[in-house]
């Protein structure tokens, strides 16, 4: 064979070889893109789900915080109006504030601590002993802190 020939098959065979080897490189290369974006999805995909865990727990504890004000805010109308029996002077006010006080309880829930919650109010409507209101009292303070108590649990 020829010189010619002879660099001819060896320039053939240097362009098959790199045909050959560019195209197992493209391969390479989409499987490696292929598995960039499913890692990528992936990440995405955790980084969304722990934003939204975030947020549910936020939301969560904001809804704790809230029961607990609302329950306080009862609590301290309650307590005005159970000042009021021992003192006789009360505020004009007083009654309107302790009824929507237990409307945040009844709308807050839960069904034990509304109950209570209406059973401290009957007591005092009905200018109950002193010792009957604060057992009333205390059950009511009991259902608060048992439900603030499970919601926190559940965040």
């Amino acid at each position: 064979m020829s010189e010619w020939g002879i660099a001819l098959i060896a320039a053939g065979s240097a362009i098959a070889g790199s045909i050959v080897t560019g195209w197992y490189t493209r391969n390479a290369g989409i499987q490696q893109a292929a598995a960039a974006r499913h890692a990528g999805d992936r990440q995405a995909d955790a980084l969304l789900e722990s934003v939204r865990m975030t947020l549910q727990g936020e939301a969560a504890q904001r809804a704790v915080a809230l029961r607990r004000q609302v329950y306080a805010e009862f609590l301290g109308a309650a307590e005005a109006r159970i000042l009021a029996e021992r003192t006789g002077r009360g505020q004009a006010d007083d009654e309107v504030l302790l009824q929507r006080a237990l409307g945040g309880v009844v709308l807050e829930g839960p069904a034990a601590a509304a109950a209570a919650a209406g059973r401290l109010v009957d007591c005092l409507r009905r200018h109950e002993a002193p010792d009957d209101l604060h057992r009333a009292k205390q059950a009511f303070v009991e259902e608060a802190q048992r439900a603030v108590n499970d919601a926190t649990r559940t965040c």
